[in-house]
């Protein structure tokens, strides 16, 4: 795995190695990334980006929070409960040198706890596939408030996602057995 953009381009990330079996870790490949980051910045959806917030939940290697952030977010919180991604995320921080502006929080994303700081305006929601755990967790980060008014919700799961909550769908893509879904979250969103 690589960073495909951004200041981080052409860095590579910890590998997966053996994995763990339990923890359901499939990293986004660097094809299905680079084409998702495509879409984000070519498909109208680039204010997301510059000096944006962005929220990895069920971040795994971290891989797309760091390419976030790598492509100009100001400032990304990892979240993900596992001991292998633990690892994975904590491996590929000290490859970048601890980089100012990204956080990892070992919590469980389907129950956050209150945020007090500023909301995300970018999520990415990876979860693992299967378990329905992605409503969870977006319904967790919407009441604990974690989710800015119009934030973008790129799901990755291994069916299309259909509209969440009061959440706009604005695009649907598949990469081979793989399903994107971007949404977008009300202007009245709880805050």
């Amino acid at each position: 795995m690589r960073i495909i953009g951004g200041k981080y381009k052409g860095r590579k990330l910890a590998a997966l190695g053996k994995g763990d079996g339990q923890a359901s870790l499939r990293p986004t490949t660097d094809r299905v990334r680079e084409s998702l980051f495509n879409i984000l910045s070519n498909g109208g959806f680039g204010e997301v980006f510059e000096g944006g917030r962005a929220l990895d939940l069920f971040a795994g290697t971290g891989a797309l929070g760091i390419e976030a952030f790598s492509r100009g977010v100001h400032a990304v919180w990892m979240i993900d409960s596992g001991r292998k991604a633990s690892e994975l995320i904590n491996k590929n921080l000290s490859l970048l040198g601890q980089p100012e502006g990204i956080v990892y929080k070992k919590f469980n994303a389907c129950r956050l706890p209150p945020f007090t700081k500023e909301p995300f305006n970018l999520v990415f929601l990876d979860p693992p596939y299967r378990q329905n755990l992605g409503s969870y967790a977006l319904q967790s980060a919407v009441q604990n408030r974690w989710i800015a008014p119009e934030a973008l919700i790129v799901w990755e799961e291994s069916r299309p996602m259909d509209a969440f909550m009061d959440f706009e769908v604005l695009d649907r893509r598949q990469f081979r057995d793989i399903f994107v879904t971007i949404l977008r979250a009300p202007k009245a969103l709880l805050q």
